[in-house]
């Protein structure tokens, strides 16, 4: 499994694309506005069909070029129910994001659950939930490669943002320390914004949120 670090829309957001060549399979993690110019080169230099988009919340940024790629990908969409109204209706979030920019609607295919184990690429991910920067954001555990995608939960030396709607400090204080910390101190942890960290870093290190 390759990973392939995008960053895209109006507020610098990342993207992950996950490819297999010799399987010739493709995932998705978020997607970011603008994006399939970058995608669609790498998925024919590696002969691979983006087959899933996995949403790690439902906040515009993470969502803008979703409609975009399933479009020309036909790729099944994954997120958790929680933030279905942001994502099956993104204009609410115009009135907090203090842009304009075009947001279309995602068709969600699977809805998410806490616990499941998605096969994916010849691996397979679990899914945590990880609430409090917003009702429904979730991470991807690929234990085998000592890797998660963490969403706008946790950054390098920092904590998402608790003050828009659904946000709450105490439920991502909570949720950090039960299903991130928990997770070996080798892993890294990929987030939507920033560069990379490891859980064990960030338990030493990050000011916000420490180890009880």
């Amino acid at each position: 499994m390759k990973l392939h670090l995008l960053s895209g829309g109006p507020i610098p957001t990342n993207a992950y694309l996950l490819t297999a060549s010799g399987r010739g399979e493709a995932v998705l993690i978020d997607a970011p506005g603008g994006l399939w110019a970058e995608i669609e080169p790498i998925l024919a230099r590696e002969k691979c069909r983006l087959l899933e988009l996995w949403i790690t919340h439902g906040h515009w940024d993470h969502t803008q070029g979703g409609a975009e790629i399933v479009r020309a990908t036909g790729a099944a969409v994954r997120a958790h129910p929680a933030d279905r109204v942001l994502i099956e209706n993104p204009g609410v979030m115009k009135a907090f994001a203090g842009l304009e920019f075009k947001l279309e609607p995602l068709v969600v295919d699977h809805w998410l659950e806490a616990g499941e184990q998605l096969a994916a690429l010849g691996a397979t991910a679990e899914v945590r939930c990880v609430p409090g920067h917003c009702a429904g954001n979730v991470l991807f555990y690929f234990k085998g490669q000592a890797t998660a995608f963490v969403g706008d939960a946790l950054f390098k030396g920092n904590i998402g943002r608790t003050d828009l709607p659904g946000g709450s400090f105490d439920v991502l204080a909570r949720s950090i320390r039960e299903q991130i910390y928990t997770l070996p101190d080798a892993t890294k942890i990929y987030s939507g914004h920033g560069a990379p960290t490891t859980v064990g870093d960030e338990k030493t290190g990050n000011p916000f949120v420490r180890p009880e």
